[in-house]
Order: structure tokens, then sequence, then C-alpha cells
């Protein structure tokens, strides 16, 4: 469950896999974290320095994070990795036994956590004294928010380095590296297409080992052909890449921190009006699998809450498409769900009720039980009506629809909650609503 040296091994095995022989030795081989490596950097700074902080390195799969680790501990301490799915307290107490004896020794530990988030919050704990002590350098790797996935205790003791996706650019050129490279392919007369290069580092997402892995998964039988007959010139083609499946689509985990980021995307795309960008971030949603359920209920309160009176048919068209995958599901489904989508991103936008709905809990927080005026209380019983409830309550459709009462508590008397705009039928609601307002101030 542990591996320790003090100087972490970046030369893999000759029969590793590819990403395995691959990993960067140096800063300089790092692709895709310039704000991090670059000269000046905190990595560069932090390997130039004998004082390395507690650190969390938080970014999708296949950025780096082993690596920086073992980079940032290399030659400089005793480097000792954990992965929080194998391993629990029990491991961290050795881990700081051994850490408190080598620092006696004056030796410094670097303790590596992978999946650090695995741990739960109780066993996070288990690292915050050693932290302050400085017992142990805790760099731990993460790819869930650890805002979310980590103690606020631990994470004030960290900094936490957030690092990116790999673009396809940066991919390319580690895949060309791996056929050039003797870790990888050089010398061998491997050779590929850019064409097939390119889908293989669009298909990979961001993600090195995946790229590689894809890599590895085509080159490795055209070279034992190759092998067995010497006149064939082993070429990666686009051809290889339709007989080798994809090692999954684009990133995305749901419940996670890619799925809030996304559902924010597509919300606030809808919110802005731009029904082709709500359209691509529901795609990559239903893409990814997400539940078309989950889609819908967030629809559903978008049209009551950014879409509101401006278009009253944004409400129950929300609610049907919800209804037509229940009846449906998907993949039909999502047609019903894109239909909803793209009412409600050209629809016009009022925020009008739900804004007035906040004020009104404000003015309920604020004056606390206000009693219900006579006129307006319930008077279904005799002893009600003897105390007078509904005594002078006017019936507004005795009297053309409409009449100049006030129905709020006297406190609040011609408060203003809901002030709809001038958006869609909302304008036609608001000059509704003035009417009425110039007839009470007329009768009062």
């Amino acid at each position: 469950m542990t591996s320790e040296s003090f100087a972490p091994e970046l030369f893999a095995a000759t029969d590793a896999p590819l990403a395995e022989r691959m990993r960067p030795r140096t800063l300089d081989e790092v692709l895709g974290q310039s704000a991090l490596a670059a000269p000046g950097g905190f990595l560069n700074r932090a390997l130039a320095s004998d004082r390395l902080p507690s650190i969390i390195l938080w970014g999708p799969p296949g950025t780096g994070k082993t690596t920086l680790a073992r980079l940032l501990a290399r030659g400089r301490a005793r480097f000792v990795g954990l992965s929080a799915v194998l391993s629990g307290v029990a491991q961290v107490r050795t881990v700081v036994q051994e850490a408190q004896a080598a620092r006696q020794r004056g030796h410094k530990t670097v303790l590596f956590v992978d999946e650090i988030h695995r741990f739960n919050k109780g066993q996070q704990d288990a690292f915050l004294p050693h932290v302050e002590a400085g017992t142990i350098t805790l760099v731990g790797a993460t790819t869930e928010n650890p805002a979310f996935s980590l103690n606020s205790a631990l994470l004030s003791r960290c900094a936490v380095l957030v690092l990116e996706p790999l673009s396809d650019d940066h991919l390319v050129e580690l895949l060309s590296r791996a056929l050039s490279d003797r870790r990888g392919y050089g010398g061998t007369g491997l050779l590929a297409d850019d064409d097939a290069l390119g889908r293989i580092a669009r298909e990979a997402d961001g993600d090195a080992r995946r790229a590689l892995t894809q890599l590895a998964a085509i080159a490795d039988p055209l070279l034992d052909d190759a092998n067995q007959d010497p006149t064939l010139t082993p070429t990666i083609t686009l051809a290889h890449l339709d007989h080798v499946a994809s090692h999954g689509g684009p990133r995305y985990d749901r419940g996670g921190d890619t799925y809030f980021q996304l559902m924010s995307a597509l919300i606030k795309s809808m919110r802005g009006s731009d029904p082709d960008a709500a359209l691509y971030w529901l795609a990559r949603m239903l893409d990814a699998g997400e539940d078309g359920r989950v889609i819908s209920r967030r629809l559903v309160v978008f049209a009551a809450e950014d879409v509101g009176n401006a278009d009253p048919r944004a409400l129950p068209l929300s609610v049907a498409a919800a209804q037509a995958h229940e009846l449906v599901g998907l993949p039909e489904s999502r047609i019903s769900i894109a239909q909803a989508v793209t009412f409600l991103a050209t629809a016009p936008k009022s925020n009008a009720s739900y804004k007035a709905l906040g004020q009104a809990i404000e003015a309920v927080r604020a004056h606390g039980s206000l009693p219900v005026p006579l006129r307006l209380r319930n008077a279904s019983t005799a002893l009600a009506r003897q105390l007078g409830h509904g005594k002078g309550y006017r019936y507004p459709h005795n009297e053309g629809g409409f009449i100049a009462e006030s129905y709020l508590p006297d406190a609040l008397e011609g408060a203003q909650f809901y002030k709809p705009t001038q958006n869609g039928y909302e304008a036609r609601i608001a000059e509704r609503l003035r009417t009425w307002r110039e007839l009470r101030e007329t009768d009062g």
C-alpha cells in the first residue's frame, strides 16, 4: 500500500505501460501546465527552495498530478506514496511514525496521497497535527473540487494548485514524443499520420494517459506484424482507429463538479438568451449519459424563476417536456427536452416573481405574524361571524371583477413586492397593475 524512496523513481521498466514509460522526468517535459511549471512559476520556485509547502493538486485524470508530486519530492526528502482507495488511518499512522523517526535523523518526509478525496472528513483529520507540526509535507491529488471534498481545516494548511486538461496540441506533441523517444517507440520505425494523431488527441479529451494508452493499443499490434514481415512499414492511420474503441467519451462525473459546471453553463446560456450555447451544453450532458429527469427538473425551475410571467407558456411547456421524458424516455425524450431548452432560451425573461417572493419573505421576517384583517378571515362558523370574520368583505365578481380593496395587513399597506418588467406578456400585467393601483389610490 505504500512505496518509499529518497528519490522517487521516474524511469519506468521497459515492460511498463506506455503512459508510465513516458512520464515526464523534469518540469521542462511537463505539458499543459505552463502557469505552474514555467520558469518562475510555483513549481520551479518550490524545487529551487527547501521549503516545499503542503499542497493539493486538483485536476482531471491524466493531467500530471502524480508526476508533479514525484518531481517535487525527488532528491529532497523521503517520498512515501499512499492511495486513499487502498489505505486508511492505520497506514497514515505508520507513515507518521516513520516520518517522526526520520525527522530525528534530519530527513524530511513528503507523503503523496492519491485520490485524497476518498478519505472521509474524519480520516482527513488524521493529517492535521502532523502537517501543522511539519512532520510530513502532504501532497494530495484529487479529481474532485477540494472545496466540497476536503476538510476545510486541511485546506487551510495546504496550497491548492489547479491543473488544466491538456489541449489537443499538447496531446499531439506528447504522442509525437512517444513515437520518437526511446522510452516509447523511438528506433522502431513506427510512423503515424497527422490526422490519426489529431483524432487520438481529440478522443482523449485532455487526458494524457488516455491518449498514450490509445496509441499503444494501435502501435503494439502494428509492430508485431512488422516484426513478422520486415517489408512492412508500420504506420498508424485513421483506418486503424476505426478498429480500436475509444477509451470513453468526454469527461463527466455525474453529481460531481463537472455536472455542476455544465448545468451552470446550460442555465446561464438560457438566461442569456443564447439557444445555440444552451443546446451545446445540453448535448454535452446528454452525450455523457446524464439522467433526463435531472435536466428536466432544472428546466421547470428555470421556467418559473427566469421566464416567469414574461411568457406564461414557459412553465407548462417545461412540465410537459418533463412528462414527455417520463412517458417515452431517452433517447427520444431528448427532442422534447431540446424543444423546451430552445423555447426557454428564446423567451422574454423576467425574474420578477422570484424577486417578489424573496421580498415578501423578508417582510414576514421583519414584521412577524401580522394578523389577517377581519374582512379577509374565513367566516365558516357562527362564532366566526359573531367575531366579525368576513364582515365588510366585497366580492369582486359582483362588482365588475375589480374593487379598490386592500388585502395586506394594515402595517404593510401600500407595499409592492411584485414589480413586473416590460418584457413579453409581463408588460401587459404591468399595465393592468398600474390601472388597478391608480383606482385604489383614487378610491382611498
